[in-house]
């Protein structure tokens, strides 16, 4: 489903991506990744969001960003909000959808094909404005875990869905077994 020819940008919503990948039982090597999405066409871009908590000293996810950030991604973080919900439970939300948005629709007159890693169903009306433009999009994400975690109407809008599982041998490593749970509660990712 891809051209050697057309231009790619790959939009990854790192919580997302990342809990797919969990669901699965495997991590993801960005710099795979990201060799696999240039064989396939001309990568122009590589977008990777996340949300950092500001207020902790050391964040299990600086280490990735800082690397992305070093190697061909272009980083887009914002700061995480903290709060305590009626249960007296420590919360974190940080949510990078309307960057996502905002990014994939300026950058659309200058690609053939936007790759989405995420299931989030809010990306559907995006999904459909982007091939309104006349950009393919194909998303990545997962049926194969329980709950699945691609949204019905996302996968039913794209062009084309991509299984995450089938790219665990392109993509993938098995899961880090020293893996910050606290973390993990967040949506935060580990390189």
């Amino acid at each position: 489903m891809f051209y050697r020819d057309e231009r790619i940008a790959l939009f990854i919503d790192g919580s997302n991506l990342y809990a797919a990948a969990k669901a699965l039982n495997f991590d993801i090597d960005y710099k795979l990744l990201r060799a696999e999405f240039m064989r396939r066409g001309k990568l122009l871009r590589a977008f990777y969001y996340t949300a950092l908590l500001e207020s902790e000293e050391y964040s299990p996810i600086r280490p990735l960003v800082d690397w992305l950030n070093y190697n061909g991604f272009t980083m887009v973080t914002k700061p995480a909000k903290e709060f305590t919900d009626s249960m007296g439970r420590r919360k974190v939300k940080g949510n990078m959808d309307i960057e996502l948005a905002v990014d994939a629709m300026e950058l659309a007159p200058r690609v053939d094909h936007i790759v989405l890693f995420s299931g989030d169903g809010d990306f559907r009306p995006l999904v459909e404005s982007l091939q309104r433009q006349g950009v393919r999009v194909s998303v990545v994400s997962t049926i194969r875990s329980q709950p699945p975690m691609i949204a019905d109407e996302l996968r039913r809008q794209c062009d084309n869905f991509i299984e995450l599982e089938d790219l665990r041998d392109v993509i993938g490593r098995p899961p880090r077994e020293d893996y910050n749970r606290t973390s993990a509660a967040r949506g935060d990712t580990e390189g």
